[in-house]
């Protein structure tokens, strides 16, 4: 009977010790994961509901993004673009519409240069864009919003919307612009 003692307490250790270990490793992940995302982290628990269905998510874009080969545009590419965002938005002002449609479909440009997918859905741009940029993401969600409610109105929306989507838009620009900065997985 002694024997039996023991071994149900080893049994009862081990599984202690593994228990313990399993937990600080999802504290370890969730701590990787909240500090690359930032703000996105939250947003995508809000999002999902669920805490591990948000971190099954990130640490899916992860895995998409470790398949891309992202990389810094060239100086020749960047300064066409700064030339070429100047001139979009210089033309704001007598064809916000226009300009703005020109701002999404720069940025979106600029995001296939650098290797990021261009072809799938607004969403799957973003969530691949918030690995190296979560904290600009928003302003790239922000933007398409403003710029679709301005779009699905007829031109019927508001100016203001669409000055701020313009805003929003240059915030992502400038970061995917800088480019230099592509982040290593820790």
């Amino acid at each position: 009977m002694d024997a039996w003692i023991w071994i149900v307490i080893a049994v009862v250790a081990i599984a202690a010790v593994l228990l313990i270990a399993v937990m600080a490793m999802r504290k370890r992940q969730t701590s990787h994961l909240q500090e690359r995302f930032g703000s996105e982290y939250d947003r995508a628990v809000d999002d999902a509901g669920d805490q591990r269905d948000a971190e099954r998510e990130l640490r899916d874009r992860e895995k998409r993004h470790d398949e891309l080969d992202i990389t810094p545009l060239s100086g020749d590419a960047r300064a066409r673009y700064a030339d070429e965002w100047a001139g979009v938005q210089a033309r704001f002002v007598d064809e916000p519409e226009d300009a703005v449609r020109d701002a999404d479909r720069l940025v979106q440009q600029v995001m296939g240069e650098r290797g990021y997918p261009k072809d799938d859905d607004f969403e799957r741009r973003a969530a691949d864009v918030s690995v190296d940029h979560p904290d600009v993401v928003e302003n790239y969600r922000e933007g398409h919003a403003l710029w679709r409610r301005y779009d699905e109105a007829n031109g019927d929306g508001q100016t203001e919307d669409l000055r701020q989507a313009m805003v929003h838009f240059r915030a992502l620009f400038e970061e995917l612009l800088e480019g230099d900065r592509v982040r290593e997985v820790s």
